[in-house]
Order: structure tokens, then C-alpha cells, then sequence
């Protein structure tokens, strides 16, 4: 019995030129570079500039998956924007970008969920997809967490970098085995009894400010490690595959020991695992599809290949997608 697929027709991305290393970022708070290293595997991270708003870096990483995908911009029906760093509080940064690719049908929206923006708006194009209601959909993490930053808080700043990432994703018939290309399973957790250990200390409703990051890093820690086992278990169980099967692990870039430490322990060799945190930090929703931009443009991932993407972010959030490229 045949069913439709999401199939990923092409990928893109976009850095701002500002890039800031952490012996710059040394200059401006207690820090070191070896301090940074140790702890994060961050080598550098990318600023947003002045004037350059998240829906900019959402259009220019858009404009660049249309360009690989060699499709039509008319042909989008669905734009889905994964961001907790909107340029206003509405309307929603995803019809900005909508206006500026010239598309005037369909729909556009943003979806917060912090670092598991990216894994819930390729979830969300899914079921839109799976259910007819559109056919092709644009998915894009964007984000200028520069602009919540505390820049004198350095267990928080050294952390986090701008950036955003884009795929197309397009229905398409097929045998509905786990050798289809597309995206086979997704599964999404959150338990809000975690908000206090990653959070935004301000709000529109709340304190009418935008408020600075606020983390509790030992307890993100902990919780990430185990967190993001039960969803990756889930698509493995789902699909009837294992880590063996996998040819590629693309997890959020949050922080290199989180990820070594998932890869231990869901037993995927490191040579399996893409890593990109060291040369942009974490970059919340964008940081997933940046690295999976990455690995194409390296002839990494290729056609066919199993790649299981996770995140977990603040919430908890926290999901997983496995999806055949």
C-alpha cells in the first residue's frame, strides 16, 4: 500500500559575516579560550548585525535551499518558521519571509520551541503533508539569540551564536517501507516541570521586556543526555532499525561533550556523528539544519542515506526525526 512521504528536495543556510572567536570574546568577559573549549568544543560563533533581523537570516537560508532544490518559490504552499527570537512580537517573522519571496498564497507561521524549534516545524510540515493539505513546504530555524544574551554572564554568552538553516520538504508517493526516501517517524516529548533550568527572564505578558537567557548548565546537562535517548529509541522501535543502520547522527549543536555523550551512549560511532557546534555554537533552531546544510555541501550525507536528527531545548523540549535523505 503505497502512502506519501516528506521528502527532502534540497537544503541551504545562511551565517552572518560577523564571526566572533573566543579570543575576542575573551577581550570583553572573564573568559578563556581554553575555558570555552573544555567545556563546549566552541571555537567561534557568528553575530548578527546591526539592523539584520532574524527573518533575514530565515530569507537568505530559504533563498538558498529554493536555489538547491532547482524549484519554482510559487510552488511553496506552506512556509514554517522555527524561532524563539521573532523580529516583533507579530506578526509572526514567517510572512515577512513569505512577503519577500514574492509568495502571496498558502501559509506562513513561526513555532517556538527553543532548541527543538527545527525537530517540531519538520514534524509539523509532516503532518501537513501526510494529510494533503499541502504539498510542499518550506522548514526553516532561524535565530538572533544574540539579542537575549546577558554579555556578562560568561557561563551563558560564550555559548550561543546567530545563524539559520533551511530544507524543502515535498510530498511524494511511496511504498510506505523503512527504504522510502523521506522522513519515516517523529516523536515529540516536553515536560514544563524543567522551565526554570532554561529559560528567558522577560516577556511580553510578564515584564513587558525581552528580557536575557538564564540557565542552569549542570542540570541542562544532566537531563539532555537522557532525555533525547527515549525519543531516538522510539524511531528505532517505530522502524524496525538500529544504530547500526544509521549512516548519519545529526543532533542539536549545543555543546560537544552533550554529544559525544548521546552518541556513547545510544552506541553510533563518532565517525557517524555530525558535529558543527565548534564554528557556530549553538544556535538554537537553526542549529540542526545548518549542520545538515553542512553535510551535504561536504558530500557527507547523500542520497539514501538514514540520518536521525534530535534536539532537546528549553521546556523541556525535546524530539526526534529519522527520515532517509
Amino acid at each position: 500500500m503505497s502512502i506519501i512521504r516528506s521528502v527532502v528536495l534540497g537544503c541551504g543556510s545562511y551565517l552572518p559575516k560577523n564571526c566572533v572567536t573566543n579570543e575576542e570574546l575573551a577581550k570583553r568577559v572573564d573568559t578563556t579560550d581554553e575555558w570555552i573549549v573544555q567545556r563546549t568544543g566552541i571555537q567561534q560563533r557568528h553575530i548578527a548585525a546591526e539592523g539584520e533581523f532574524t527573518s533575514h537570516l530565515g530569507l537568505a537560508a530559504a533563498k538558498a535551499a529554493i536555489a538547491n532544490a532547482a524549484i519554482d518559490v510559487q510552488s511553496i504552499d506552506l512556509i514554517i518558521l522555527a524561532t524563539s527570537t521573532p523580529d516583533n512580537t507579530f506578526p509572526a517573522s514567517a510572512v515577512s519571509i513569505q512577503h519577500e519571496l514574492g509568495i502571496h498564497h498558502g501559509a506562513a507561521f513561526d513555532m517556538q520551541a527553543v532548541c527543538s524549534g527545527f525537530i517540531f516545524a519538520m514534524t509539523t510540515a509532516d503532518m501537513y503533508i501526510r494529510s494533503g493539505q499541502f504539498k510542499r513546504v518550506l522548514v526553516i530555524g532561524a535565530e538572533t539569540f544574540s539579542r537575549i544574551m546577558d554579555w556578562e554572564d560568561r557561563t551563558t554568552c560564550v555559548l550561543f551564536g546567530d545563524g539559520a538553516g533551511a530544507v524543502i520538504l515535498e510530498g511524494q508517493e511511496s511504498a510506505g517501507e523503512t527504504a522510502d526516501r523521506g522522513i519515516l517517524t517523529t516523536h515529540l516529548r516536553s515536560d514544563g516541570r524543567h522551565r526554570d533550568k532554561l529559560f528567558v527572564d522577560g516577556g511580553v505578558s510578564s515584564t513587558q521586556t525581552t528580557g536575557h537567557l538564564r540557565m542552569q548548565g549542570r542540570e541542562v546537562f544532566k537531563h539532555a543526555v537522557g532525555m533525547v535517548t527515549d525519543v531516538i529509541e522510539d524511531a528505532f522501535k517505530a522502524t524496525n532499525t538500529t544504530a547500526d543502520d544509521l549512516d548519519w547522527f545529526i543532533p542539536h549543536q549545543a555543546n560537544k561533550r552533550i554529544i559525544d555523550a548521546s552518541a556513547r551512549k545510544l552506541k553510533i560511532p563518532g565517525e557517524k556523528v555530525v558535529t558543527t557546534v565548534q564554528w557556530h555554537g549553538n544556535t538554537s533552531a537553526a542549529s540542526i539544519p545548518l549542520a545538515i546544510d553542512h553535510s551535504v555541501q561536504k558530500a557527507m550525507v547523500k542520497k539514501g542515506d538514514l540520518v536521525m536528527l534530535e534536539a532537546m531545548g528549553g521546556g523541556f523540549t525535546w524530539g526526534s526525526v529519522l527520515l532517509r535523505w
